[in-house]
């Protein structure tokens, strides 16, 4: 089992390859491949993290940019007659991971 930890939009995400997943908007094309920043990588048998990450590649593909579903913010103060509704709609990148190598021995 190969997988990854990879960091993109001040969050964190265990990746494998072929997995799709739903990150914060990342500045890409739809189609365009995309490196992601690995923080850990497991292998069969190793565990690479540190200096050796920079012999670890994550690359990506974007497949569609999306919205989140509509959160709903209410700000209310009793006996005020203060009262306030708003909506809130994240942008999101779908991407596929597309692969996850080590080049090292």
């Amino acid at each position: 089992m190969t997988y990854a930890v990879v960091k993109t939009g001040g969050k964190q995400y265990r990746v494998e390859a072929g997995q799709r997943l739903l990150v914060e908007r990342l500045r890409a094309d739809e189609g365009a491949t995309i490196d992601l920043e690995p923080l850990l990588f497991r292998g069969d048998d190793d565990v690479v993290d540190g200096d050796g990450l920079a012999k670890v590649r994550v690359s990506a593909r974007v497949l569609a940019h999306e919205r989140g579903e509509k959160l709903r913010v209410v700000k209310f103060k009793p006996k005020r007659g203060y009262k306030r509704r708003t909506g809130h709609r994240q942008e999101l990148t779908r991407l596929e991971v597309t692969e996850v190598v080590f080049d090292g021995a």
